[in-house]
């Protein structure tokens, strides 16, 4: 069966026609490649020529969309009503304190509270509290609905309390780009501190003293993490002082404080190296590196019991070891296994508890949990479902026996969990509830495709009771695949609005993640990045083969780097796809990649290459999108992105967009909606990003020919 696509007719508006300026890019070896739509960068964005083209091109997609506002509509409707407005997050207890945030009905953002600890208070009673509308004890830290009248963006990045519980701190961004700014509220006497410190990453610790806090302050032309310093509450931020200088900007720096709350411990990290330096949390002056930087060498680090507790790859550890040290060592010689390395297990992280050690690893793509106590006796936590998602909850006290973890399924709302270590009990702290699910009506399945190569691609997969595999279907297919970051199946409250109208949803545990482990991500970056696109088009043909679609009825969708991998395939197998969702792509690889005042471009040598190397310069231009883009028919699309974006400039998809329209010689529509007021992460408030991504799966059902 032949579909025409449903928004292909004489009558269908115009896209805005975008000027050509001829741009030669250079790359420091000699090579040069012409760019026509360079022009639209501006990195005030200011321009009135970009932006009047920007908002012509809401304006086309607002023609463009007109007849599906009914379905958009309905979707949303759909999903908002599976939402219970007034709900709450699990309490996390910490110094003598139960904290949570809560949502009310009709309201967007969320109530940030704490209640005091006593006797027959828990994280049970207090939601059990919250949802009886018993507020009673109740102290409101801050109303973010408050803070965000007026603005078009806010959301709050971090909030922390000072270690004797009076001074509360925190970050907040009005326009999407991830650039904090910090503020300070007296909590006894309830008054706001007069300064903000702004430009800052929105990470911070208190020291023991309230009246000092350590932050990190960002680079303000490439909004990286540069320095920390010491704030004292009440002062000039002017006058702070520098406690520590990043001067290496392929590395991300992070704060934090110990398990045990002994170390205040700045954290640098780039892709394939990390170094730890740690100060008194009494008098954090005068810090000491835990093991020096080396290239290949990655660790993290946590301190308990006079030991520190390291996750590290030493010693050919592809997979990660747990190693022990004591408290004052400086000598790697000193590290002994706690954990050996496992060649088919990857250790994530870890958790330290006065009498155990949970584990956060994976194994055959699955997350798993491990106790390991003391007397060296292990076990697994259980799950239940061939295809999951498990992992490592708050556990702000080291002195319990009792383990948060949460899990959650295609099938399976998000559930919190406490198990008590040392008896066995298990309890349900809360399920995330979704109104008129019903779980028995879904079925998920994990499947593995055989790639081009031979390697065998995990796939999870989920659709409703009743569903035929008869190759009539239409399918949805995510994927990500970069920066080793796995696409775990989890629970969406929008995807069952696909399901119920007989669309499969699958995620593609492509290569480039680490889903099968270190070599997983190995062999999905620098110049192997290629199969991470053959792996998606290749469990696309898998599916389709096996009858689990139609093959003119598949959509691909991915964000970011996983927009990276929609513009990818769109080159290089266009027929495979019927409409490819792309949501803040990164596809001008080589340009970014050559311009260093970029945001995250130095960050990224290690993950795709440095194009002033003619090596990956000429491996780059075979793959980044916008360079293959050519004259032949594209599926229909729909990217999106953030006028202000950080991590993937605006300009990257406009460009992307303008050209692909130039060049394709087919009739598919391609929708490009740009949000003008937020950045990487769409719009603020829990309602208006599902208002988006109605919009988009609206545009993909009329593709697929979903009524």
């Amino acid at each position: 069966m032949t579909l025409s696509h449903p928004t292909a007719h004489a009558a269908d508006p115009t896209p805005p026609d975008v000027e050509k300026r001829p741009h030669v890019v250079r790359a420091p070896h000699g090579a040069e490649r012409q760019d026509e739509y360079y022009w639209l960068r501006d990195d005030k964005r200011e321009d009135p020529a970009m932006l009047a083209y920007l908002e012509a091109e809401n304006a086309y997609a607002d023609q463009v969309m007109a007849p599906l506002r009914p379905v958009q509509e309905q979707l949303y409707s759909e999903i908002v009503g599976r939402i219970k407005q007034d709900d709450s997050s699990v309490p996390v207890r910490e110094r003598g304190w139960w904290y949570y945030a809560r949502y009310e009905t009709g309201r967007d953002y969320p109530i940030h509270a704490r209640r005091k600890d006593g006797p027959g208070v828990d994280a049970v009673s207090i939601q059990r509290a919250n949802e009886a509308g018993d507020f009673a004890g109740e102290e409101i830290l801050l109303d973010v609905n408050k803070l965000a009248e007026g603005k078009d963006y806010y959301a709050v990045g971090a909030l922390e309390v000072s270690q004797d519980n009076t001074i509360m701190a925190w970050a907040d961004d009005t326009n999407g780009r991830r650039q904090y700014t910090f503020r300070f509220r007296n909590l006894v006497t309830g008054e706001d501190y007069p300064e903000e410190i702004k430009g800052t990453s929105g990470d911070l610790v208190f020291t023991d003293d309230a009246r000092v806090v350590l932050y990190v302050e960002n680079d303000p032309e490439t909004l990286l993490t540069k320095r920390v310093k010491r704030h004292v509450i009440g002062t000039d931020p002017a006058t702070d002082a520098v406690v520590y200088e990043e001067p290496d900007d392929s590395y991300y720096m992070g704060i934090d404080r110990t398990r045990d709350d002994r170390y205040i411990v700045i954290g640098v990290s780039s892709t394939v190296s990390d170094e730890l330096r740690y100060a008194p949390a009494a008098d954090p002056r005068e810090f000491t590196v835990l093991a020096p930087r080396e290239r290949d060498l990655e660790y993290s680090a946590d301190h308990l019991d006079g030991r520190w507790v390291i996750l590290t790859n030493a010693d050919g550890a592809k997979n990660f070891k747990l190693v022990q040290a004591p408290s004052g060592s400086r000598d790697r010689r000193d590290w002994q296994d706690v954990v050996g390395h496992d060649p088919d297990v990857l250790l994530e992280d870890f958790e330290l508890f006065d009498s155990f050690i949970a584990l956060g690893e994976r194994s055959q793509g699955l997350e798993r949990v491990r106790i390991l106590r003391a007397d060296g006796s292990a076990e697994y936590v259980k799950a239940d479902e061939p295809a999951y998602s498990m992992g490592l909850a708050a556990n702000s006290e080291h002195t319990t026996t009792r383990l948060r973890y949460t899990y959650t399924s295609l099938t399976t709302p998000a559930t919190t969990y406490e198990l008590d270590v040392a008896t066995g009990e298990r309890r349900l702290l809360k399920q995330q509830p979704v109104i008129g699910y019903d779980a028995t009506q879904y079925v998920t399945e994990r499947v593995w495709a055989p790639a081009r190569d031979g390697e065998k691609i995990p796939v999870s997969l989920v659709y409703r009771k009743g569903y035929a595999k008869d190759g009539t279907a239409a399918l949805l297919q995510y994927a990500y695949g970069s920066y080793g970051i796995s696409s775990d199946p989890g629970f969406s409250v929008t995807a069952i609005s696909l399901l119920d109208r007989g669309v499969v949803y699958a995620i593609a545990h492509i290569r480039g993640g680490q889903e099968l482990g270190r070599r997983w991500y190995e062999d999905g970056k620098l110049l192997k990045k290629v199969n991470t696109f053959t792996d998606f088009i290749d469990v696309t043909d898998f599916l389709v083969a096996e009858g689990y679609a139609a093959k003119d009825r598949v959509a691909a969708y991915g964000g970011s780097a996983g927009g990276l991998l929609m513009g990818a395939v769109a080159n290089m197998a266009p027929d495979r796809y019927r409409v490819i969702l792309s949501q803040v792509p990164f596809v001008d690889v080589v340009t970014t990649m050559l311009d260093p005042s970029i945001p995250l471009t130095t960050n990224e040598y290690d993950e795709w290459g440095n194009p002033e190397q003619r090596e990956y310069y000429d491996y780059m231009v075979t793959y980044s999108p916008y360079d293959n883009l050519k004259a032949q028919a594209y599926p229909a699309m729909f990217v999106g992105t953030g006028l202000w974006d950080s991590q993937v400039q605006y300009w990257e998809p406009a460009k992307y967009v303008a050209r692909l329209r130039d060049l394709d010689t087919g009739d598919a529509p391609v929708v490009f909606r740009i949000n003008m007021e937020a950045g990487h992460g769409g719009k603020s408030g829990r309602f208006r990003r599902f208002r988006e991504q109605a919009e988009m799966y609206a545009f993909m059902l009329d593709q697929l020919g979903v009524k």
